[in-house]
């Protein structure tokens, strides 16, 4: 599966969307729009090339404000677009 996919961030988390691509089922070029600029870098970084289930298991419940995070954004947008094929 190769697919660009962008999502649209839930509740209270600094980043306002993501935008990724999952090539061979791996995470490649996430792209964090607002957020804290160093700590979406970060993220970004980390987890290119990284499975998209291991992204989902890693990231899935980081909590930052009440139980919301920009990583565990991340985590539920690669969720809902696997689940969208």
């Amino acid at each position: 599966m190769d697919k660009h996919f962008v999502y649209k961030t839930e509740g209270n988390v600094c980043s306002k969307e993501i935008s990724f691509n999952i090539v061979d089922g791996l995470v490649r070029d996430v792209k964090f729009n607002g957020g804290c600029k160093g700590n979406v870098s970060g993220i970004g970084n980390l987890v290119e090339g990284m499975k998209a289930e291991d992204v989902i298991t890693r990231l899935k419940g980081v909590d930052c404000h009440d139980g919301q995070s920009c990583p565990n954004e991340l985590a539920k947008a690669v969720e809902r677009c696997l689940s969208e094929n």
